[in-house]
């Protein structure tokens, strides 16, 4: 059962949809939708994180400690990672024991994410089928390499018109996965209008319609097909999303980007992305950035680190125009005053440059700060509640 659907959407507008911004990625977008299923889900634990998406930033080391760190959730947190579609996040919701996080992310565009938490009430998912084909019209090779055979009649007429043939042509109330036009063909009523084809928008599909008992739902990924009943039941449903927008123009300077220390980024990692403060031992004061001379030390002889608000409002701020290599500019660089508790923090903004005023309130979000010999380099970056017209 389904008992908290979380849902993001990046603001910026492409061309089929929505698209995600340039300090963002599979792992922030997993992020935000996450930490929206586990706000709505009172008193419930999670002790397993499933992220499926067709865009992992790292195929090699992972993308486990980023995503939980970013999320709020301890280390020891079992998570699996998963290339797959819209049918693999389905899969998932129904083999997922209780007090499990699955997340869809879709990078690509149009670009979304969405979250639900599987526990003990809520929303009830019944398996009704499942079949397995292999029509490769879409294919990314070990290389990255992308492949489009740019076929959707193909698409739909062998791959999932085909499947759901076999499966003895079920009659579908909403089907996700596929775009508006073939959910149309797909469907018996009128199509649930979806921001998203990939692995996210199954969950879209559970948060966007008020089912009655009996509705019948089909997840597509090119030729596989897992078709549900939705049983009834209450799911709680938080949204993140603001209307699009035009993406603000960047200009990339040309040359050598600043290299990786993955040192300095192992030294860093769980106060920067768990966005965390030390304590002085002798003042009882929050330091952030953490510094380890002076502070307070567990039994083990470690850093203990307080985690810290993550709202609060500018305190001042000024726009950058110096080109730097591998850095697209203009962009804007804040002091944030945390709320309630004296800390200030530098941080880059999310939206437009010169778009946040001095005092705006907003919230510190993960976001892709760089990539650095092509490791992405997370950190937190501010978010207005609303940005001024520039």
């Amino acid at each position: 059962m389904i008992t908290t659907i979380g849902t993001y959407l990046p603001p910026w507008a492409g061309r089929t949809g929505r698209r995600a911004g340039p300090d963002e990625d599979a792992v922030t977008l997993a992020v935000a939708a996450g930490r929206l299923a586990l706000g709505a889900a009172t008193g419930q634990v999670v002790g397993r994180v499933v992220l499926i998406s067709r865009e992992l930033p790292l195929l090699e080391g992972g993308n486990s400690a980023a995503l939980t760190a970013g999320l709020g959730l301890p280390r020891g947190v079992r998570v699996v990672e998963q290339l797959g579609g819209a049918a693999a996040t389905l899969d998932a919701l129904l083999e997922s024991p209780v007090a499990t996080l699955v997340i869809g992310a879709d990078a690509g565009e149009p670009a979304g994410a969405a979250a639900a938490v599987v526990g003990a009430g809520g929303l009830d998912v019944r398996y009704v089928s499942r079949i397995n084909r292999s029509l490769p019209v879409r294919s990314r090779d070990r290389a990255g390499g992308f492949h489009d055979y740019e076929d959707p009649r193909l698409l739909r007429d062998r791959g999932a018109l085909a499947s759901l043939a076999e499966l003895g042509h079920p009659k579908l109330d909403v089907v996700a996965g596929v775009g508006g036009r073939e959910a149309g063909d797909l469907s018996s009523g009128s199509p649930l209008d979806l921001p998203t084809v990939g692995a996210s928008s199954v969950l879209f599909a559970l948060a966007g319609a008020a089912f009655s008992p009996g509705a019948v739902l089909a997840a597509v990924d090119q030729a596989s097909v897992t078709v549900v009943e939705l049983d009834g039941g209450h799911v709680a449903v938080r949204r993140d999303e603001r209307a699009a927008r035009p993406a603000p123009p960047l200009t990339l300077t040309p040359g050598p980007p600043i290299p990786v220390s993955l040192s300095a980024y192992d030294r860093a990692f769980r106060a920067k992305l768990g966005w965390r403060a030390s304590t002085d031992a002798d003042t009882g004061e929050l330091r952030f950035p953490p510094r380890p001379h002076g502070a307070v030390r567990d039994a083990a002889g470690e850093v203990v680190l307080v985690d810290l608000p993550r709202r609060g409002e500018v305190y001042t701020s000024s726009t950058v125009n110096v080109p730097v290599p591998g850095k697209a500019t203009p962009y804007q660089l804040v002091i944030v005053e945390l709320d309630g508790i004296g800390v200030r923090a530098l941080a880059s903004t999310t939206g437009t440059a010169a778009a946040v005023a001095i005092g705006a309130p907003g919230e510190m979000v993960l976001r892709r700060i760089e990539i650095r010999s092509g490791i992405p380099d997370y950190g937190y970056a501010f978010r207005p509640d609303q940005e001024i017209t520039v």
